[in-house]
């Protein structure tokens, strides 16, 4: 990490300028039993329990001072604080280049920003470090979409109900939505 992003980060949290991340917790098998429990859900309530769950996972940070980054900025982002969210998440990705929710949310922000294309980076930032992270293939899908990419949006839509089929987004493929395959009829 970069010294200066170090002392930066030491001044936004108050931490010593010579801390490191620790590796992003290991989630994988939590995570597909989530997935299991998603696909065996019988109602939408029991599905958006499990999607709940899994936005727990996403959101544990490595560390104290991660935590807190990622906290601030999604404090702003909700405030609508959108110079603020980036920074705090500029840095949490600074200091964690491991901890793919740090781009995912940095990538939400962007995507309210209608930066489209540097969305779409971050998130496949966090589909390499975290494949199953159905908010990122989720909010990929959405970028795609405002981007005119149909096919690829569809197809990341798909994938993305695979690991969690009670996604709002679902409809977005049904007949007469954005990403409904064309031709097919009721």
């Amino acid at each position: 990490m970069q010294m200066k992003t170090l002392l930066v980060l030491s001044l936004f949290i108050g931490m010593p300028a010579l801390a490191s991340c620790p590796d992003a917790p290991d989630i994988k098998t939590d995570l597909d039993l989530l997935i299991e429990q998603a696909n065996g859900a019988e109602t939408e309530m029991a599905g958006r329990e499990v999607s709940g769950q899994m936005w727990q996972l996403w959101l544990k940070a490595p560390d104290e001072v991660s935590q807190e980054a990622l906290d601030k900025g999604m404090r702003a982002r909700a405030n609508y604080d959108f110079v603020a969210a980036m920074e705090a998440f500029e840095i949490l990705v600074d200091y964690c280049p491991f901890y793919a929710e740090g781009f995912n949310q940095r990538a939400f922000v962007l995507f309210l920003q209608q930066d489209f294309e540097a969305a779409l980076v971050d998130l496949d930032q966090a589909l390499v470090l975290s494949p199953k992270h159905v908010g990122a293939q989720s909010g990929r899908a959405l970028t795609l979409m405002n981007l005119g990419r149909l096919d690829e949006a569809r197809t990341q839509l798909q994938d993305a109900l695979k690991n969690n089929p009670w996604l709002s987004e679902r409809f977005l493929l049904s007949p007469g939505g954005p990403l409904a395959v064309q031709g097919e009829e009721i």
